[in-house]
């Protein structure tokens, strides 16, 4: 979905640098300093808007989270949330995925969270999706070794793809859920997309997987 452009995001967020971190690479190692405390660390790779991701920093006081958001028109309205909240356990990032070891080092992350990813439907664009190898080969490095990652989307096809990359490149499947809203799960905190689909009655999957001993 092409979205609209915002001439005001960059002088945005040249204001709001203690929100969208500039030159990530810079924290590599030492987000916890960043954060000014030892709590686990938990990535979302297209955080969108911020629904979901400032609701689990409410719900989780304890853990410290991430959004990485690649779309500037998007991040701001993300960051506004965020600072609305007043929470002071998350940070974003207005970068791109395939540079993820640039910007946390090995071990660093506890979970990552792929929310609703662009299913990039076609053959030939098979490398842009989130779940292709070459991502998996990075969340691998930036991962602790009992860490997970945790998919929810509205695509079978990008579903069913990410269960057999994950199965071919040594990640073990810990849950495969078909329908997610059916559990009536409490804890479970919907992005903009998952309430927009699930008002439709489409399904909702979520799979939980984390890396086989010796892949790391």
């Amino acid at each position: 979905m092409r979205q609209r452009n915002k001439p005001w995001a960059d002088e945005f967020l040249r204001h709001h640098t203690d929100i969208v971190i500039p030159n990530p690479e810079k924290n590599r190692n030492c987000w916890h300093t960043l954060f000014g405390n030892d709590a686990p660390i938990h990535l979302e790779i297209g955080t969108g808007k911020g629904q979901f991701i400032v609701e689990m920093a409410k719900q989780y006081p304890h853990i410290n989270f991430i959004g990485l958001e690649v779309a500037k028109s998007i991040i701001v309205t993300a960051a506004q949330k965020v600072i609305d909240s007043g929470l002071p356990n998350i940070r974003l990032l207005n970068e791109d995925a395939a540079c993820l070891p640039e910007f946390f080092s090995r071990n660093e992350l506890s979970v990552i969270y792929l929310n609703f990813s662009d299913p990039w439907p076609k053959n030939r664009h098979e490398k842009r999706r989130l779940t292709y190898f070459t991502f998996l080969e990075k969340y691998k490095n930036v991962l602790h070794p009992n860490g997970e990652i945790i998919v929810k989307t509205d695509n079978m096809g990008l579903f069913e793809y990410s269960l057999v990359s994950f199965s071919k490149n040594g990640w073990e499947l810990e849950e495969v859920n078909l329908d997610l809203h059916s559990l009536d799960d409490p804890t479970n905190c919907m992005t903009e997309y998952e309430e927009k689909f699930a008002a439709k009655g489409q399904p909702i999957y979520r799979c939980r997987v984390k890396l086989k001993k010796g892949s790391e």
